[in-house]
């Protein structure tokens, strides 16, 4: 809890040394300048430009040399966006896979399905310039959001560590002095609810404030065959509040609280897995009526209070303050983030409780960032910052349910804990060579450390010396990380670019503290036990792309291949998951997008992505084995139960949740109606087939596409609207994860076809 306290004070000393700026009239009567758009969408942008801050600073998106895929509030409408891993059905090559309540992003093949204290995602998440790091908190509504942007490829130099796959930045609104009014409410099928409203006003000349607040509800949709009962009701509730006030005309200070309370079952309701490799996919202590393969059902326990459960309380402290030194801009992101997680897991995927698993999780995050940005209008653009970072990741685990007899209270079984830390310095730098040619150079310096782990567990002898509250502690580990970057790019014309990269990332070290710190057999049964090193994963990108943008077409293309080693994998050993460095992959591939008006009323996206993924060498690959049919039963686990068991060595395989191909089409038509606006859209979303196995060769799931429209018509006034809208039309059913454990293999599915109706007023 000391660095978490150190980082508080760090970021409060940067609020307020920043404040220090600030000209000495600083409550100047002049009127309070107009808050700015950092990531305009396509419809504010100037002259219909695309604004984008993928290099930490306003630009052109065309002159940007990364793949993005940049999302307007009216493209998230319009296709129905609702939370953050609704964006995929608008992102080629991103996936957002879950085990339970743990959401890992994947893009172009690089994530993770590893999920420990300290583990982190391949995929940065950052909102409104913070970084949020906690899985379990990686899917959430999306508030009053301005745009969302999705860059491509590591983003090592400009964002840091566990960056390999990319980065999604999602920009919101800020308070403004003009009043901003707006509500909304929607109902559709499954009794769902959802309520929005926001205002925002000048509270005095120089200082406004807003406050939005959110509520949705559903009832559930899936079965439960034990007894008859729907279940899966979920809720969730956010209050998010805003006061920026200008400190004469060239300092602002903007600080936010937002609380947030989820409590959605879903992610844990899963049916059993089939597949006629593992003899069906009974679990293998399931009689008949007590598993089902239906994606409309669930085997649970009759006992209404013992259903599975997630739920979720966050609070979110931010400050940001910019401040126009005359030579350059300064940006400063401070930041505390708190999550608490509860959450009941079923291990056999079944209506036998054989083993239910309570896993709590306490998050603590703190960040600071101070961001230097070039003027524009000089040959040499550039950008330099500092960042701190420290993340308090501390699992519990309680045995809810055993041998089938809930257990009151659960017995606490054991639990882990680590803090991360990183500290970095960086600079990115573009040199206009000549009117036509630009060099870009770039470089991170990066120091991480994993400190003040350790972890606990029922099973101790009496005679170790530890303190049972704290556990036993882990020998702690650093590193130091170089991350570069290089670019040319060519600009034929105003309206195009041409470009070629070399760019480096890594996901940081962490320590296997809930697998191999904890065999006993490394040091004969007595403490201190040895944990596996697990190195860094790292990746080399190599890309060229094109980009073409009049203001009414834009079309970019892009060619990439990706050296990707040292993947952190979990396999099980002496029947605990441990985490390897076991892979070397190979990623290449193209990316597509098209945006442009046909005619006046009619406008059309097209974005497609092909990405061939594979493993080079996977040493002690793991495979899922039916006991004791395809192996002998020496290789199974105690009583014949089934699980991942390591000792493959795979080549030229396909990686998991990759699939070959992805890609989407979304048309958009308008249309004076009644004197007010009608506008239709509608999309569709194909997939091709993916695994969800380690090995990327087991858990398939087939092609799929899906279709979602909405119809929406706004008054003469501009103020108020009506919509219907459908969402999964076409009812297409498909697995969105596959789980596999000792006790069953289970799989999580699609929502089926939805629909409802919503009205909106603003003033």
């Amino acid at each position: 809890m000391r660095s978490i306290h150190l980082g508080t004070y760090v970021s409060i000393f940067g609020l307020i040394g920043l404040a220090g700026l600030a000209p000495a009239p600083v409550f100047a009567q002049n009127a309070a300048p107009q808050t700015t758009t950092a990531n305009p969408s396509p419809d504010n942008a100037p002259n219909g430009e695309i604004v984008v801050t993928a290099q930490r600073r306003a630009e052109k998106q065309v002159d940007v040399p990364i793949t993005i895929t940049a999302l307007s509030n009216q493209k998230l409408t319009d296709a129905g966006v609702q939370q953050l891993a609704d964006i995929s059905k608008l992102t080629p090559s991103l996936r957002f896979d879950n085990a339970s309540g743990f959401f890992q992003p994947t893009i172009r093949g690089v994530g993770t399905p590893v999920t420990t204290s300290g583990g982190g995602s391949n995929v940065g998440i950052y909102i409104d310039g913070f970084y949020s790091p906690n899985p379990l908190a990686a899917d959430f509504q999306l508030a009053k959001v301005q745009s969302v942007d999705v860059l491509k490829g590591p983003q090592g130099t400009l964002f840091g560590h566990n960056t390999t796959g990319g980065a999604i930045q999602v920009t919101t609104t800020d308070p403004s002095t003009t009043t901003d009014l707006e509500g909304k409410i929607s109902y559709g099928r499954f009794n769902e609810i959802r309520q929005q409203a926001y205002a925002s006003f000048g509270l005095a000349q120089n200082v406004a404030f807003d406050i939005e607040g959110s509520h949705s509800s559903g009832d559930g949709y899936l079965t439960n065959i034990s007894d008859g009962r729907r279940v899966g009701d979920w809720h969730d509730w956010s209050v998010r509040t805003g006061l920026k006030f200008w400190l004469g005309s060239n300092v602002s200070v903007l600080l936010r609280y937002q609380h947030s309370s989820i409590n959605d079952p879903n992610p844990a309701l899963t049916a059993s897995y089939f597949n006629p490799s593992f003899g069906g996919g009974q679990p293998f202590f399931a009689a008949p009526g007590q598993y089902t393969y239906s994606p409309n059902q669930v085997a649970l326990g009759s006992t209404p209070g013992d259903d599975l459960f997630i739920t979720m309380k966050s609070d979110v402290y931010q400050g940001t303050i910019k401040a126009d030194l005359g030579f350059a801009d300064l940006t400063s992101y401070s930041q505390y983030r708190k999550e608490t997680v509860n959450q009941n897991i079923s291990l056999d995927y079944a209506g036998t409780a054989t083993f239910d698993l309570g896993l709590p999780n306490h998050n603590s995050t703190w960040s600071q960032e101070f961001l230097l940005t070039s003027k524009k209008g000089s040959k040499l653009q550039w950008t330099a910052g500092l960042f701190g970072f420290g993340n308090v990741d501390t699992y519990l685990t309680f045995a809810d349910v055993s041998g089938g007899v809930p257990i009151s209270p659960p017995a606490r079984i054991g639990g882990s804990s680590t803090n991360t830390q990183s500290f970095a310095a960086f600079v990115d730098a573009t040199y206009e060579l000549t009117p036509r040619l630009f060099l870009t150079a770039g470089a991170r310096y990066s120091h991480d450390e994993v400190i003040d782990a350790y972890f606990n567990s029922a099973t101790f002898p009496a005679n170790v010396t530890h303190d049972p509250s704290i556990g036993f502690p882990v020998p702690s580990i650093r590193s130091n990380h170089v991350t570069p970057r290089a670019v040319i790019r060519f600009k034929p014309d105003d309206r195009s670019s041409l470009y070629a990269s070399f760019t480096e990332g890594y996901k940081a070290s962490i320590i296997d503290v809930g697998g191999s710190c904890q065999d006993s057999s490394s040091n004969f049964g007595n403490p201190p036990f040895t944990c596996n090193p697990i190195k860094p994963e790292k990746i080399d990108s190599y890309e060229v792309g094109y980009k073409f943008d009049n203001r009414r077409f834009s079309f970019d293309l892009s060619a990439f291949y990706y050296n990707y080693r040292d993947l952190q994998v979990s396999v099980y050993l002496n029947s605990t998951a441990y985490i390897l460095n076991a892979a070397t992959s190979h990623i290449y591939g193209l990316d597509g997008q098209f945006t442009g008006k046909l005619t006046n009323n009619l406008e059309l996206d097209a974005a497609g992505a092909w990405t061939h993924a594979r493993f080079v060498r996977f040493n002690n690959a793991p495979d899922y084995v039916s006991c004791p049919s395809l192996i002998g039963a020496a290789a199974c686990g105690a009583g014949g139960i089934s699980f991942l068991v390591p000792g493959n060595t795979l080549a030229n395989s396909t990686m998991e949740r990759t699939p070959e191909f992805s890609g989407d089409v979304m048309l958009r038509y308008t249309h004076e109606l009644a004197n007010g606006k009608l506008a239709l859209s509608s999309g569709l979303n194909y997939t091709s087939k993916v695994y969800f196995g380690y090995a990327g060769n087991q858990f398939p799931q087939s092609g799929y596409a899906t279709v979602d429209a909405r119809a929406q018509w706004t008054d003469p006034t501009n103020r108020y609207t009506v919509a219907v809208y459908g969402v999964n039309l076409t009812n297409k059913r498909y697995m969105t994860e596959v789980q596999a454990s000792n006790f069953g293999i289970g799989a999580n599915w699609n929502k089926p076809v939805t629909y409802g109706v919503e009205f909106g007023a603003k003033f």
